[in-house]
């Protein structure tokens, strides 16, 4: 990835107040007009650190990309400003390339002749007292801990060997070496008249290496989906279709098991774990979620086994609307906290949800995202659209969430507010998107939804908008403590502030 353009970050917004409005921020691996996309290139996970000081990216490719904020540098005048945003001349800081490591390699499981890609599946930081980098990657099989540290390479020279003197030669035509007299061999024959000199270092170089510290295998038979690193730092849970491990992390051949759904008989199995989440706070608790829309949050303190939630979060569904894609669409893609540990977030194809974790009833809050596309449920099942996955994400004081859509697109919703900014991955993030009749998509983002819009926004025309069903938004993620979104649109990385 290449860094196209760098600006500030964002600034918090109280709860009540006017809408954020969004201007673009940074762009790593801009794709040109017409260029190919490998599949190894698109990213498949993001994630900020704690801090918001390091960022991280995973790829399909088993790449990990990391991402640095350093302070803004002033940009000199007379320079191309063809892709700086308003926000670079307010700039408090920005992000710029660290490095890149391949943390996963393609492997085949031979007892059950099956192909384990590469592809990384999340990626969670580990936040540590010495301030070391240390992060948790994943893909279908294997978790790896991986440590970033500064690594100092140094150069000598002033060896005591004479370069023009040569040790060996070959002999053309595929004979035999024939030997000439070493260096060795040399100074022995010149009975070392030549005087003993020390090396010297020249240059000492500090660059960036990464170590996998730890790898956490064969404890899954399904593929995993969710990584979560408790509050204590000390532990994490890694979960896959049917159960949650418990792990620790200097502890790499033994795990617990806490959660598991699998029947006695498979074909009794009616839902699947689909994401899990510890608490923020509590380094006993955590939260996960089901196929079936239901999230359940387990106590660890009650039983070592966590069959027995201790709190359950499911909407009702009103009688006489349930149909074929009703559970399909209610599957929970995405799970978060947010940061005072108060609110659980939840995504499904159709809405996000907001739900108080003192209150089981009912959701605090739930948005439309894909109201929409209700009555195309028919072709996007023939299409396999109705399957994607896609990420949501809370702001650090809870009162903004966002979550990824078709065409590239991303709705930031204020809960007290009421906004709704859909946004777009593009240098201009609020254009709009007019289809012709060669490119429009045969889905069209009709007048469903009754979420209120800036005006000037691309949702202010509903009919106007075009659903491209091919680029998809999956992943994104929202700076802990700024406002500043990262988001994932194929192989580039697009990041966003508020004025």
């Amino acid at each position: 990835m290449s860094e196209a353009n760098a600006s500030p970050s964002g600034v918090g917004t109280a709860p009540g107040a006017d809408p954020l409005e969004w201007q673009f921020l940074q762009c790593f691996g801009e794709r040109t007009p017409g260029e190919e996309i490998q599949e190894a290139d698109i990213i498949s996970a993001v994630e900020f650190d704690q801090t918001g000081q390091h960022l991280a990216t995973g790829d399909r490719g088993g790449r990990v990309v990391l991402f640095e904020r350093i302070a803004s540098q002033p940009r000199p005048t007379g320079i191309d400003q063809r892709a700086a945003s308003p926000a670079s001349r307010l700039s408090s800081f920005e992000y710029r390339y660290l490095t890149e490591f391949q943390s996963h390699e393609p492997e085949f499981d031979y007892l059950k002749s099956l192909e384990i890609e590469e592809k990384i599946n999340k990626v969670r930081w580990s936040s540590t007292s010495s301030g070391a980098r240390l992060l948790l990657s994943t893909n279908d099989k294997t978790i790896k801990l991986w440590k970033v540290f500064d690594k100092k390479v140094t150069s000598l020279t002033n060896f005591n060997v004479d370069d023009s003197q040569h040790t060996w030669s070959i002999a053309a035509g595929g004979g035999t070496a024939a030997p000439v007299k070493s260096k060795l061999a040399l100074m022995t024959q010149q009975k070392l008249q030549l005087p003993l000199r020390m090396p010297k270092i020249t240059s000492v170089e500090t660059i960036l290496a990464a170590k996998c510290r730890r790898s956490y295998a064969n404890a899954h038979t399904y593929h995993i989906n969710s990584v979560s690193i408790s509050s204590d730092q000390e532990t994490f849970i890694s979960s896959d279709d049917l159960r949650i491990n418990l792990w620790h992390l200097d502890v790499t051949d033994q795990s617990f098991n806490v959660v598991d759904i699998k029947p006695p008989n498979m074909e009794d199995l009616t839902e699947v774990i689909t994401s899990a989440e510890f608490h923020p706070k509590q380094c006993n608790v955590f939260a996960f979620s089901s196929s079936k829309g239901c999230i359940r949050l387990a106590d660890m303190r009650n039983s070592a086994l966590c069959d027995k939630h201790s709190k359950a979060f499911e909407e009702t569904e009103p009688q006489g609307s349930r149909s074929f894609f009703s559970e399909i669409i209610s599957s929970i893609s995405d799970l978060k906290f947010s940061r005072d540990g108060r609110y659980l977030l939840s995504r499904d194809y159709m809405t996000i949800k907001l739900w108080d974790i003192n209150m089981e009833a009912q959701p605090v809050h739930v948005f439309p995202v894909h109201e929409q596309l209700r009555g195309r449920l028919c072709d996007l099942y023939e299409n396999d659209c109705i399957f994607d996955k896609f990420d949501c994400c809370i702001s650090g004081k809870g009162d903004y969430v966002a979550t990824g859509s078709y065409s590239n697109f991303f709705r930031v919703i204020g809960r007290n507010n009421g906004s709704d900014a859909l946004l777009e991955a593009s240098r201009d993030p609020l254009r709009k998107r007019i289809a012709t009749p060669k490119t429009a998509s045969r889905f069209s983002l009709g007048r469903g939804s009754q979420a209120k819009q800036r005006a000037g926004t691309p949702a202010s025309d509903p009919d106007a908008i075009q659903y491209d069903f091919s680029s998809k938004l999956l992943h994104l993620a929202w700076h802990p403590e700024a406002n500043v979104i990262a988001a994932a649109a194929s192989n580039s990385l697009y990041m966003y502030c508020t004025r």
